[in-house]
């Protein structure tokens, strides 16, 4: 079997190697991906900052056509990179074919703006002088990102980084090298010079220790648990360094009695429980007006029972399997944790068992659950929610943002005067009105608030604000 290496310097190396494992049937080996070393991090770090001085000043034109080159190729494999996508992730088909192709656009989005790069020329309150105001690139990039993403979200943190002259060193997820590895290959291929990005892949008490333990990394970009967050976050403070957390979600989304039953019912469904729920997106508390809360609760349910949760590959799976061992046993280990707490449990939670050997969840839905339940305020991460009753709009508002985060929220009504309300008054980053609150553009800012979200926001020109740093000179004339 093919051992796939780390990229650094310009170069493949590594030799020991784990295993990346199919959840859908882990019987079936994806691959052999290297497990890099601190060394290998030291080196990749060394690379990236010997390679700066010429990206960074190197001509739009050439990073323009590089990023241009990687987004065409995903596009053109679209149906290769999204069967890996769901093998190593088990992310159903389409969906995963869905993430290759926001990648793929994430490329082409930054590849116009490396030719879009542009400051400010203004006067001086002063007589004779001329004030100019640019943005130069930070240094070098420690990226790290999750599992529940593993094509997109590299994308919209190299992406970015390299069109603003940075160079990279990234560390994907343990459990979804595929895909990053297939990234940057294509990048390599696309005609970075060396050291320009590096891969390595490997443990994050390893590979993302000593890149935060580097005073040479001088930004990082985080995607991933509020614990390790925090740590990012420690560390960063520590070396002066420009850092970018995105971690944890507990979305709401309110149903009011006049919404659009199969509307509401449509959108809570993808919310909560496709992607198996595996979204920081997700919205696993359902705030339901007591109007409409039964029959809300019965449709859904329905809804539920239609749903097939198999084989991420095989066709008409609506859900795919939990991503890992260890991910299942939380998701079921909440599940007992919401009976102990004396809510509902009105459909699922149950494993199941399929053709091929995998991590099968049933989608669970807790009812007559109250916000301080556990369930309600902690993030499980798995297809697991929960339904709150609640007397009216404003009960259902301050539910809603009565939590430790906030990074999307999403309202079903009929009522412009609702929906402009909540669009207002919500403490989320993102609102999503009569829709689900997981699915965003690739060319708009993605970020929360609260314990969601630290520093500047991902994604369309908004990533200049990490990825850049403001420089204001004077000329006398």
């Amino acid at each position: 079997m093919t051992i796939y290496k780390n990229l650094i310097a310009g170069e493949w190396v590594g030799s020991d190697v784990t295993k990346n494992i199919n959840p859908s049937d882990t019987n079936e080996v994806v691959g052999l991906y290297a497990d890099g070393t601190t060394e290998d991090t030291k080196n990749a770090i060394a690379a990236a900052k010997a390679a700066f001085p010429a990206w960074s000043r190197s001509g739009i034109w050439e990073r323009h056509v590089i990023l241009k080159k990687a987004g065409d190729e995903i596009m053109a494999r679209k149906d290769e990179l999204g069967a890996l996508l769901a093998r190593e992730e088990g992310k159903t088909l389409p969906e995963a074919i869905g993430e290759t192709i926001r990648a793929s656009q994430i490329f082409e989005f930054f590849a116009g703006e490396a030719l879009r790069l542009a400051g400010e020329v203004i006067p001086s309150v002063r007589p004779n002088i001329g004030v100019e105001i640019t943005r130069d690139p930070l240094g070098v990039i420690g990226i790290i990102t999750p599992w529940n993403f593993p094509i997109a979200i590299p994308a919209w943190k190299i992406a970015p980084a390299l069109c603003y002259g940075n160079t990279v060193v990234f560390k994907p997820a343990e459990l979804v090298p595929a895909c990053s590895w297939a990234i940057v290959d294509i990048l390599h291929r696309a005609g970075l010079p060396k050291g320009v990005l590096n891969l390595v892949m490997g443990k994050g008490s390893v590979v993302g220790q000593a890149m935060l333990d580097s005073p040479d990394v001088t930004g990082i970009t985080f995607t991933g648990s509020t614990g390790t967050g925090r740590r990012v976050a420690a560390a960063s403070i520590e070396h002066n360094r420009k850092f970018q957390l995105e971690m944890g979600g507990k979305n709401p989304m309110v149903v009011l009695d006049d919404a659009d039953l199969t509307v509401a019912v449509e959108a809570a469904a993808n919310s909560g429980f496709f992607s198996t729920g595996q979204r920081c997106t997700a919205s696993s508390r359902l705030i339901v007006t007591e109007g409409i809360h039964d029959k809300f609760v019965a449709a859904l349910t329905e809804k539920l029972q239609t749903l097939v949760v198999d084989n991420a590959m095989k066709p008409g799976t609506h859900i795919g399997p939990v991503v890992d061992e260890r991910q299942l046993k939380t998701d079921t280990d909440y599940i007992e944790i919401g009976r102990k707490e004396g809510a509902k449990l009105a459909f699922g939670g149950e494993l199941i068992n399929r053709e091929t050997p995998g991590f099968y969840l049933q989608p669970t839905l807790f009812t007559e659950a109250t916000n301080q339940m556990r369930i309600s305020r902690e993030e499980i991460f798995g297809p697991v929610v929960s339904v709150i009753r609640v007397k009216d709009y404003e009960e259902a508002l301050s539910v809603a943002n009565d939590t430790p985060f906030g990074l999307s929220a999403g309202i079903a009504t009929t009522s412009l005067k609702h929906a402009t309300h909540f669009k207002r008054n919500s403490e989320a980053g993102m609102v999503m009105v009569n829709l689900p609150t997981a699915g965003v553009d690739f060319h708009v800012p993605f970020g929360g608030r609260k314990g969601s979200s630290y520093g500047p926001r991902e994604q369309g020109k908004y990533a200049a604000e990490f990825y850049t740093s403001v420089k204001t000179a004077y000329t006398l004339a």
